[in-house]
């Protein structure tokens, strides 16, 4: 069997720590990135800062076009929830019949855009749990939680060659990687945590050690987790029982300066991902009739704010 060949588009926090230990595991891995990011990782390639042990490791290709880099067998896609659509128009030259794409994106939209612009066969359903952030263009300094990553086919068929194959080199990686058999509600829980702890993160602007033990806004988390939830169950995904409580736990076990990455880029002034993990609950529960006052009041809390980091 010839050896894979795979793509990683956005060299952010997540896709650059992913394409740094791939790479370091011996796969060939290229990188689609663009300025100061992309100059950093030809000069020197990417660099990780990790309590895992820090490193430094060369790509096989890095470029802002994907042309320059040709057909692979899989792709992760790693930039912000709002550029998917863009970002996967970008990525035809990265494509043959059998290519899988893995959108490692918060929120629970990021699939159905790929198909939506690549057809039905390309798009996996995927997850990942980090905390990793850019230290510097080609610097990932990555946080103290365990790196994971969920997949599976969009159609809950098992995996096919290509994805099975980058799951594979995802272990040789040192990552977890589960294979869910309910990727939907896999997808939902992800962004029951995501969303809480985001909009309480942001709108207190503490890190996740200060708001989970002040109970005003450990009870605000608990709310938000709480509408997410009853907004996924009117969508016919199936959550467990006691998912928010599992959820408290695990932010009760995530490390006490963590932030999310939705909180550090409007601390910074920065475009958001808002509308995907806030908007996104807000919008669906509208449209099912379903109740979401903490998250609503999130919503409004940070629209002015996102809108001006978008010049509006």
């Amino acid at each position: 069997m010839s050896k894979q060949r795979f793509a990683v588009v956005g060299a952010g926090g997540v896709g650059g720590y992913f394409a740094a230990v791939l790479a370091r595991a011996g796969h060939s891995v290229s990188v689609v990135a663009r300025g100061q990011t992309l100059e950093a990782i030809r000069r020197g390639g990417l660099r990780v800062i990790s309590p895992k042990g820090d490193f430094t490791v060369a790509v096989a290709k890095a470029s802002d076009k994907s042309e320059d880099i040709g057909p692979v067998d899989a792709v992760i896609l790693a930039v912000k929830a709002w550029q998917v659509t863009e970002a996967a128009s970008a990525m035809k030259p990265l494509l043959t019949p059998l290519t899988k794409v893995l959108p490692l994106e918060n929120g629970v939209e990021a699939t159905e855009q790929l198909r939506q612009v690549l057809g039905g066969s390309h798009a996996l359903m995927g997850l990942c749990r980090i905390i990793a952030s850019v230290e510097s263009p080609g610097c990932i300094r990555h946080g103290g939680l365990e790196p994971m990553v969920a997949l599976g086919e969009a159609d809950g068929s098992p995996l096919s060659a290509n994805a099975l194959a980058l799951a594979e080199a995802l272990k040789s990686a040192d990552v977890t990687v589960q294979t869910p058999a309910d990727m939907q509600a896999a997808l939902w829980e992800k962004l029951l945590f995501i969303a809480a702890v985001s909009g309480t993160g942001a709108v207190t602007r503490y890190r996740i050690g200060e708001f989970r033990t002040c109970p005003p806004t450990r009870e605000l988390l608990r709310q938000l987790m709480e509408e997410v939830a009853a907004v996924a169950r009117s969508r016919s995904v199936h959550l467990s029982e006691d998912v928010v409580s599992r959820t408290l736990a695990f932010v009760d076990s995530s490390p006490a300066d963590g932030t999310a990455s939705m909180q550090r880029d409007m601390a910074a002034g920065r475009p958001s991902e808002l509308e995907a993990i806030i908007g996104a609950v807000v919008r669906f529960g509208g449209r099912a009739g379903v109740a979401t006052p903490a998250m609503d009041y999130v919503y409004a809390s940070l629209l002015p704010q996102e809108r001006r980091a978008r010049g509006r």
